[in-house]
């Protein structure tokens, strides 16, 4: 009788501790805000950040050439009247040639990773995305902007994208600071290169 006490209070000790037990631990994994197990963390909705793979690069070349000539001649003689008739017989012969060449070459090339921010999601499901990255270095200060439209099945599973793939895309590169100023041609030369 003793032994079946001890039973059925171990019993009623186990029941208690399992109801208490599964009253804290009920809740599921999932909650409403968690993202999707089966799917990649890319973003989504405004405020989501995504990495911009910066790889821009253009080259262009264009030539002209120009090869005229003009030649001119005219011939005058004496006419009629009481005047003109003693006008002597005169010719005049005359040209000009003009020869010119010229091409230009430029071949410009940007490389760089920023992280933007969803600013907005368009109506079609778009993502629209604004990003800026300052770097800077003792007095020298580079800032690289960008914004863009940004389509959900263009980003790749580890959430980042190529420059390429924005709509509208707008990046824009500046640099200041003592090295930039070196840059710059000075008032001199800017001056004899207007009027010369």
């Amino acid at each position: 009788m003793k032994k079946a006490h001890s039973l059925v209070s171990i019993g009623v000790a186990t029941i208690g501790i399992l109801a208490l037990v599964s009253a804290v631990y009920c809740e599921s994994l999932w909650q409403p805000n968690s993202i999707s197990l089966y799917s990649d963390k890319k973003a989504c909705k405004v405020g989501d950040t995504l990495t911009v793979l910066i790889v821009e690069s253009a080259s262009s070349t264009s030539s002209a050439s120009t090869n005229a000539k003009k030649d001119t001649q005219t011939e005058v003689g004496p006419g009629t009247g009481p005047l003109i008739k003693n006008i002597p017989l005169f010719s005049y012969e005359g040209g000009d040639q003009l020869r010119a060449s010229g091409s230009t070459s430029r071949t410009t090339k940007f490389v760089a990773k920023v992280t933007a921010i969803v600013k907005r999601v368009t109506e079609n499901g778009n993502l629209e995305i604004e990003g800026t990255r300052v770097v800077q270095t003792n007095r020298d200060k580079e800032e690289i902007k960008l914004s863009g439209i940004v389509r959900p099945d263009d980003i790749s599973p580890d959430n980042c994208i190529y420059s390429t793939a924005i709509a509208d895309a707008k990046i824009s590169y500046t640099g200041t600071g003592p090295v930039s100023s070196r840059q710059k041609e000075g008032i001199v030369t800017r001056l004899l290169r207007i009027l010369f």
